[in-house]
């Protein structure tokens, strides 16, 4: 298989940044699965728990399929597989993080059961995270193509934008209620997309931009921040 121009670029990457990503992005894995399991162990019947460490899972385990390969490309250089394991591990996150948005809106009701909202408002959150999962499996994405196709990633990614939307109002919404700061979540959460959506749209024709996605990995981890201190607060 003819290696990508994509890949050819990442691999012109200078030496220090191939080694700085591939140690932050092992670095971050790690961080999720040692978070998901303090989630698990202490949890303790604690609903809101079990769902936060399901979140990390989900955050880690589906970032992990894009990472892997990518650090193995960085430090080992390009394989014949790589542009199709890159691609794959896309998709496999572009689902993932779909589903982990869900999950954080059960997060919110369970941690604040009392406050009233629109129905709208989950029925909204369930429909655009389905239409965005639905709409990623179409092969028009062609994830392991290499390729670019804008219109299909403007398609996959404005209910994904929405369902983002949604979560930041419900944080809103709640603002600092307990005590708990999570209106910070709503920090969080639109910096996340304000890294990730010029990546989508442009890093393949300017790689540099690809750089958004270190602090977008950083605001995620930051949500998962906001649950380990939650733990003897619940």
């Amino acid at each position: 298989m003819k290696q990508s121009p994509k890949d050819a670029k990442q691999e012109g990457m200078p030496k220090g940044m191939r080694i700085a990503e591939s140690i932050f992005d092992i670095c971050y894995l790690a961080f999720d699965l040692v978070a998901a399991i303090i989630f698990f162990m202490q949890a303790q019947g604690r609903t809101v728990f079990l769902l936060f460490g399901l979140m990390t899972v989900l955050l880690g385990g589906g970032d992990a399929f894009h990472l892997i390969p990518r650090v193995q490309m960085h430090l080992f250089g390009a394989r014949e597989d790589t542009t199709k394991k890159l691609g794959l591990g896309t998709a496999i996150t572009s689902v993932t993080m779909t589903v982990f948005y869900v999950v954080l809106y059960f997060i919110w009701r369970e941690i604040f059961p009392d406050i009233a909202i629109s129905p709208a408002i989950p029925v909204l959150i369930f429909a655009t995270a389905a239409l965005r999962i639905v709409l990623c499996f179409f092969p028009q994405n062609e994830w392991t193509s290499g390729k670019e196709n804008l219109r299909w990633s403007l398609a996959r990614n404005i209910p994904f934008a929405i369902t983002g939307l949604l979560v930041i109002v419900l944080f809103a919404i709640s603002g600092n209620e307990g005590g708990y700061g999570l209106w910070r979540m709503c920090i969080a959460i639109a910096l996340s997309f304000g890294f990730y959506l010029p990546v989508t749209f442009l890093a393949k024709r300017k790689p540099a931009v690809g750089a958004l996605m270190l602090p977008k990995t950083v605001m995620y981890i930051w949500i998962i921040c906001m649950g380990l201190a939650l733990l003897p607060r619940l």
